[in-house]
């Protein structure tokens, strides 16, 4: 299935290091647009390990073929 990721909220206070406001707004920015995964949980998954960083919220649409 293709996702069209709209909005995303990352868990950034669980770092063992500190992000400058411009990295997480490029980690964040970068994970919106299409992703392709099987389902709403492994769409998770799949930018989870993209990114390195735990979800907090995400919004996303279904593009249909």
């Amino acid at each position: 299935m293709l996702f069209q990721v709209t909005e995303i909220e990352f868990d950034f206070s669980d770092s063992c290091c500190e992000l400058s406001e411009n990295d997480m707004i490029n980690i964040t920015d970068n994970s919106l647009g299409r992703w392709d995964a099987d389902d709403e949980d492994d769409l998770i998954d799949e930018i989870t390990c993209a990114t390195g960083w735990c979800i907090k919220s995400i919004d996303y649409k279904i593009i249909l073929k």
